[in-house]
């Protein structure tokens, strides 16, 4: 069975669709699906496995680390600020559209969004194969065009009209949290899953506790955007003092912003570049709480909860969470940290009874449980694989027709959870032979 993927940014980038799909495709070709990437030559954001040769060239095929093949399309800016990310997907996603159409024909297409141009491609390749569409929606669009400003008065009700209207045509959307899939019902849509983001939790260690100092070390590790209002974070901490010490890594449109803030208050934050793998968790290791930050002034962040979260929970450490609606509850539910109500004020407040008694630190393993259960990857692609099989199922039966061991693990239904009891290819890379086997398949639009 053959899914075509659509998105905006693909290994060798570093990014949450990059992050989140080499994940489930990882488990999803131990269950017998064969993957084709649309994607940009990588430009943005780049991961430690960018260079020259894995970048891609604009209208060539490369085979992915995970067998996957990945056919690249041209893009025009790298910037980082709205005007360029807007003018470069939209560019990006009409390369997508011609080159999704001149594949070979695959059984379902998937297209994930933020990218709100790419939605457009995906329904125009998935009508023109005529095969099913999921709109994956990791962020909660359109509301979040309205929240954040990023088109007003007519170009707003354009874009909200044209992102709904293709969320009612398509077979399954995914949400990411229960929140923003339950905003979609009542909006009437008809077909809507959660398949959360996550973690590989085989792949993540789980910590020594914090050892003993006489202050407290508060790391945010994420994007430097304007989704995040980091300057509380640097107000805050100016409010605590110097009981306490902030690093910050990562970047984004307002780093630089946060770097002059932190430089006009005067407060020492140790800003640093972005850092990937064993550098990530040597980096958590050092901190005594991480900090997980959305803005609290656009309601659509309350059926939001960022993708970092599963991870700082995986590791064990405190959490610093300044977020709420849904993202409050995970971190309540998991016991693995406390959360501030947004203001520079109350996030200070948290982290002076953190500094004055280091024994609430200590959440021992709630967090890594709580993951465990609920965002482990390897699940999340069996519910993946279930949601696949079943939309095939029901509109072409033969289509999902598979080998006994290719379904092991997955109920029939689309939206169902995976059986309790995971195969040992879950836990395993692909077997020998699978990722030859798929390289060897001739293209037949190359000639």
């Amino acid at each position: 069975m053959n899914v075509l993927l659509l998105t905006h940014s693909y290994w060798p980038e570093h990014s949450p669709p990059q992050r989140r799909w080499q994940s489930l495709i990882r488990h999803l070709r131990t269950r017998g699906w064969q993957v084709t990437v649309v994607t940009p030559v990588a430009h943005y954001s780049h991961g430690p496995d960018y260079t020259r040769s894995t970048r891609g060239r604009v209208w060539g095929t490369q085979l992915g680390p995970l067998g996957e093949r990945i056919r690249r399309v041209p893009y025009l800016t790298g910037g980082d600020d709205r005007f360029s990310k807007l003018v470069d997907q939209v560019f990006t996603a009409t390369g997508s559209g011609l080159r999704a159409v001149t594949t070979p024909r695959p059984d379902v297409v998937v297209v994930t969004a933020p990218s709100l141009p790419l939605l457009a491609a995906g329904w125009c390749a998935a009508k023109l194969w005529r095969v099913p569409l999921v709109v994956e929606m990791r962020d909660a669009w359109p509301n979040l065009v309205t929240d954040s400003g990023v088109a007003l008065g007519l170009a707003q009700k354009v874009i909200n009209r044209a992102v709904e209207f293709v969320q009612n045509q398509a077979d399954t959307v995914v949400t990411v949290t229960e929140g923003f899939a339950e905003t979609l019902r009542e909006r009437g849509v008809g077909s809507v899953v959660t398949v959360r983001n996550g973690v590989q939790l085989s792949r993540t260690p789980l910590l020594p506790p914090v050892p003993p100092r006489a202050h407290l070390e508060v790391l945010y590790l994420g994007n430097h955007g304007e989704s995040q209002r980091l300057e509380r974070l640097i107000d805050a901490a100016g409010l605590v003092g110097s009981s306490m010490h902030l690093t910050m890594v990562g970047q984004g449109s307002q780093k630089a912003s946060l770097v002059a803030h932190a430089a006009r208050t005067g407060v020492p934050v140790r800003f640093l570049d972005p850092v990937f793998r064993k550098d990530v968790f040597a980096l958590y290791e050092q901190a005594d709480s991480l900090v997980i930050s959305l803005r609290d002034d656009w309601k659509s962040f309350e059926a939001t909860i960022p993708s970092k979260t599963y991870e700082v929970l995986a590791v064990g450490r405190h959490v610093t969470g300044v977020v709420k609606g849904e993202a409050a509850r995970v971190l309540e539910d998991s016991g693995a940290g406390h959360i501030a109500n947004g203001t520079a004020e109350d996030i200070a407040r948290v982290w002076r009874q953190l500094a004055a008694d280091r024994t609430l630190l200590d959440v021992k393993d709630s967090g890594r449980l709580w993951v465990a259960n609920h965002a482990d990857y390897k699940d999340l692609a069996g519910q993946y694989d279930a949601l696949l099989r079943g939309l095939l199922s029901r509109v072409a039966p033969s289509a999902s027709t598979a080998k006994p061991a290719e379904a092991a693990g997955a109920t029939g239904a689309a939206g169902a959870t995976v059986a309790a009891g995971a195969t040992q290819a879950d836990h395993a890379p692909p077997a020998q032979g699978a990722i030859p086997e798929f390289a060897e398949r001739r293209d037949p639009t190359r000639g």
